[in-house]
């Protein structure tokens, strides 16, 4: 029986969060908080081997007490249980203090019931690093696999994982020893929609929720900004692109008015004083 952790996060929804113009900051008032996207999926893949293969499926955050509503969307997906550490000592945690501080909880999950593989998001999109999950890999000494696009086979009484890894021009096939640590693709699946009995177990449902000092061997100094070496010298939005022009019609008129467009602007497509017409 396997027992699979997903680690998640919480995130603003970032086609909605506007920019403060004067601290450069994300203003994550300003949108609503989400499961990332990415996670979604990777909770969604650890729930199908469970019924490929048997097990419990395991989630884990670290936020403030607003992200137990992640916890309890991975509930609906089909996650079993819900664990999640929350402290001031956690705020502004890069992505070094956040993979510190997602080990030493999944070590005292870990003493629970042991791990046999932990399945993250490629990324997530109020970061967009891709960090956390193979740093997590490293703490722990396990194999980390990213850009994961399909598991072919978990054998747990052989210690194997294979799968195919996503490359710019293709796939690989990796054969992996367990435990190890996925960062699976988004498009690894597709997330259905929730089952009426997920959706109503996940209303009722109360996750694990422990501070820093449930947690053991912890460093206090690789905690949150004070473990943090990251700075961030300048935040800013991206200009919005500028010129461009509309095409109206059926396709073929589309055709015949990017072809006016392309000869009145012909010197564009000029190189070394030669035309292209």
């Amino acid at each position: 029986m396997l027992h699979i952790v997903a680690c998640i996060k919480q995130v603003p929804d970032t086609k909605i969060i506007k920019m403060n113009p004067k601290t450069n900051t994300m203003d994550r008032a300003s949108a609503p908080a989400i499961l990332n996207p990415y996670d979604a999926h990777a909770v969604e893949e650890a729930v199908r081997l469970k019924q490929r293969y048997g097990g419990t499926v395991s989630v884990l955050t670290m936020g403030p007490p607003p992200a137990v509503k992640a916890i309890r969307k991975c509930i609906e997906i089909g996650a079993d249980e819900g664990y999640m550490i929350s402290d001031r000592a956690f705020a502004g945690a890069d992505t070094l203090a956040t993979s510190y501080a997602l080990t030493k909880a999944l070590n005292k999950i870990a003493k629970e019931r042991p791990i046999d593989l932990i399945i993250c998001g490629k990324m997530t999109i109020d970061g967009d690093t891709g960090q956390v999950g193979p740093g997590i890999a490293r703490r722990l000494d396990i194999p980390p696999l990213t850009s994961v696009k399909k598991i072919v086979e978990i054998d747990k009484e052989k210690g194997i994982a294979i799968l195919h890894r996503k490359l710019e021009d293709g796939y690989e096939v990796v054969s992996s020893t367990m435990p190890c640590l996925f960062s699976v693709e988004k498009d690894i699946n597709e997330v259905p929609y929730s089952t009426m009995p997920n959706m109503l177990r996940a209303a009722r449902y109360n996750p694990h929720i422990w501070s820093v000092n449930d947690l053991e061997d912890v460093d206090k100094a690789q905690l949150g900004l004070k473990g943090s070496p990251t700075i961030v010298s300048s935040v800013w939005a991206p200009q919005k692109p500028q010129g461009g022009q509309m095409l109206d019609g059926k396709a073929a008129d589309q055709v015949s008015q990017l072809l006016g467009i392309m000869l009145e602007k012909k010197e564009l497509f000029q190189v070394k004083g030669e035309s292209t017409s």
